[in-house]
C-alpha cells in the first residue's frame, strides 16, 4: 500500500459547512479528532478502507 495524503471534503456535522481534509489513507482503520475550520468545533473522524482499498470518511458529533 502507497502512503499517501488523500484529499476529501466533508460536511461539518455542527455548522453545516463543506470542509476539505487530508486523510493518510496508509492506515487501514482510524479515529481522531480535529477541529472543524468554520466553527472550530470537535469533530470526530472515522477512516476506514473498504475491499477495494478506497478510503471511507465517516464524521460525527464529538458526542456521538
Amino acid at each position: 500500500m502507497i502512503n499517501a495524503l488523500e484529499e476529501r471534503q466533508v460536511i461539518c456535522p455542527y455548522c453545516g459547512e463543506a470542509i476539505d481534509v487530508l486523510i493518510d489513507s496508509s492506515v487501514a482503520e482510524q479515529h481522531y479528532i480535529e477541529d472543524c475550520q468554520v466553527c472550530c468545533r470537535p469533530i470526530n473522524f472515522m477512516v476506514s478502507l473498504d475491499l477495494d482499498d478506497q478510503v471511507i470518511v465517516r464524521v460525527a458529533h464529538e458526542d456521538e
